[in-house]
């Protein structure tokens, strides 16, 4: 049995979310939990069955198997009255709807339920559109697997007891989690919790083409131009951040010609056209902190002050509670004012913040700098064992073994 997509993971992360967005859409958000595992197990058929028999029209394959095998639940329903009612109303004929529209956005929309906290809209969404699994949505809030799984079952409780999804006014009304799943979907593509691969081109590009979506419906959005445009500079070093063998090159080690120009010439335009007269928003300052990289040929030419500046403003924006845009000030702190300042920072959020991830790693790189051999060594050795990203763990031993210690 083929367990392998027939054209790579790239179609799959468009069809599964259309899919489902047509069966909420036909039989409501109190089925959610079984419009899900519907579509599943018809993305499960797929993988065994069109290697050999490709559909000529794969998304209306999807919807139809995916529609067969929600009627076949609900007809196993125990009460059989409900049941009945249920497969009358499933006997009529799907939304007439063009095959190939594409319902990624509304369905982002859609899952992020008004009556849902922001945590639990954007936890739930991440794990039925975007089809994160439940430790890579806990790698990215840093937070135990269990306390994401237990707020993904709250949220689908709540939802069937509310039944239909409401349907938004506009594409703003539910902007921010909708932001909140693109940039997590990113952030993970970009840097994937088990780091085999180390990058995921498929998703980021899946992130991508949405947020680009996003942005053209709503252009008075800064944050959403914002994300965007961090997401092309970001992108743009994807060429020269990982090595042949599938390694992590260092921001300071990148080859910067080897940046997709093309791309930073599209983010760099974006923030020209939204920045002026800005009150800037998380996603817009990241942007900025991009774009300053993007324009500097070489880590040393690079403006940190302005970097540390953006970095302030942003941990100020935040309210201080995400530590590690406070680390990553501080690592911008170190290059303006020295890395023993650096040290004294650090140890004040690892005191604040003891189970942060990476810590160990920034503290080792600010001990290599300052030519502690032997404590950077043990930093480098603490920060090994403390992550689970075999691509880091392989960077990490890498520097370890040039401090040869």
């Amino acid at each position: 049995m083929s367990t392998t997509p027939p054209a790579g993971d790239g179609p799959w992360r468009e069809l599964a979310p259309r899919t489902l967005a047509r069966l909420l859409r036909t039989y409501g958000g109190g089925q959610f939990d079984l419009c899900e595992d519907a579509v599943q197990e018809a993305l499960l058929e797929a993988y065994v069955r069109w290697p050999s028999a490709p559909p000529a029209d794969p998304q209306a394959w999807l919807t139809a198997t995916a529609r067969r095998r929600f009627v076949d639940r609900v007809r196993s329903e125990r009460r059989r009255r409900e049941r009945e009612d249920r497969v009358a109303l499933l006997e009529a004929p799907l939304s007439h709807e063009g095959a190939h529209s594409d319902d990624t956005l509304l369905l982002l929309q859609l899952s992020c339920h008004p009556a849902l906290s922001r945590s639990a809209q954007v936890a739930l969404t991440l794990r039925a559109v975007a089809g994160l699994t439940t430790s890579q949505i806990a790698n990215a809030y840093q937070l135990p697997e269990a306390t994401i799984a237990q707020r993904i079952t709250r949220a689908k409780r709540r939802v069937a007891t509310l039944g239909a999804f409401p349907q938004p006014a506009g594409v703003e009304e539910r902007l921010g989690p909708v932001l909140d799943v693109l940039s997590v979907m990113f952030t993970e593509a970009h840097h994937t919790t088990s780091g085999a691969p180390a990058h995921d081109a498929d998703l980021a590009a899946e992130a991508i083409r949405v947020t680009r979506m996003l942005s053209a419906a709503a252009p008075g959005s800064r944050e959403a131009a914002g994300l965007l445009a961090l997401m092309l500079l970001t992108e743009a070093r994807h060429p020269a951040r990982v090595g042949p063998r599938g390694q992590l090159v260092p921001l300071d080690e990148q080859d910067r010609s080897r940046w997709d120009r093309a791309a930073v010439e599209e983010g760099l335009a974006l923030l020209d056209a939204v920045v002026p007269g800005a009150d800037p928003g998380p996603y817009l300052l990241q942007a900025c902190i991009a774009g300053v990289h993007a324009q500097a040929p070489d880590t040393e030419s690079t403006d940190w002050d302005e970097i540390h500046a953006l970095y302030v403003v942003l941990e100020h924006t935040t309210g201080h509670r995400n530590p590690m845009v406070s680390l990553n000030r501080i690592v911008a702190h170190s290059m303006v004012h020295g890395p023993d300042d650096g040290l004294a920072l650090l140890d004040e959020l690892a005191a604040a913040h003891p189970r942060l991830a990476r810590v160990d790693a920034v503290r080792a790189h600010l001990l290599e700098r300052v030519g502690y051999v032997d404590a950077a060594a043990d930093a480098y050795r603490r920060a090994i064992a403390a992550t689970v990203n075999v691509a880091e763990q392989h960077h990490l031993r890498d520097r370890l073994r040039r401090l040869g210690a």
